[in-house]
């Protein structure tokens, strides 16, 4: 075999056809394609578009707008007719409104746009958060239930004492009736005085 197909048999892997294309490797990005259109940041518009529809909806800008279009239609009617450059019917300064009423609707549907999307993340997170809260409620709730039921099952204080105070009636009554009449009195904790003792030091 000769050296030429050697490095052919080489070059040209089993399987391949005559017209091989270059794979795209997937551990690589992609080369970045050429945009014809502008790139912009979507968040820093919306947040431009919620502070103009901000404005739009204050007194302030009703204000202004009507002091500027007040000072338009003076300016042009008693102006010198060199300066004036919107004559009646005005013309510009209803393109000038157009434009501006046509620029302030999408900004304010983008800025409700927002809103109600935040809205939607807020009412999740409400959701969630109200979930946890009822789950740890329940849990409380059967936490508490098996406690009082625990403690239901527990001899209290008041029943042993009230026990032994059985106990010592029986003792004392088996005592009597043995005839020897030598019995001592059996003071209870809650009998004592509630000075403090000195084995209590």
């Amino acid at each position: 075999m000769t050296p030429e197909r050697e490095s052919t048999r080489e070059r040209t892997p089993a399987g391949a056809t005559a017209t091989t294309r270059t794979r795209a490797r997937l551990d690589q990005p992609r080369p970045p394609r050429r945009r014809f259109l502008p790139e912009y940041d979507p968040e820093a518009f919306g947040r431009l578009s919620e502070r103009i529809a901000r404005f739009l909806g204050t007194g302030r800008f009703i204000v202004w707008m009507t002091v500027v279009i007040i000072a338009w239609v003076l300016w042009n009617i008693f102006a010198p007719r060199d300066v004036r450059f919107d004559n009646y019917p005005f013309i510009f300064l209803t393109l000038m409104l157009s434009l501006q009423a046509s620029y302030a609707a999408p900004l304010i549907l983008l800025a409700q746009n927002r809103q109600d999307d935040r809205d939607k993340v807020n009412l999740e997170q409400d959701r969630k958060q109200n979930e946890r809260s009822i789950a740890d409620t329940e849990y409380l709730t059967r936490e508490i239930a098996a406690l009082r039921i625990g403690l239901g099952e527990v001899a209290t204080r008041d029943w042993i004492r009230s026990e032994l105070q059985d106990l010592v009636k029986e003792i004392e009554e088996r005592g009597n009736g043995r005839g020897d009449g030598q019995h001592k009195h059996v003071v209870f904790p809650a009998e004592r005085s509630h000075g403090r003792d000195v084995d209590d030091r």
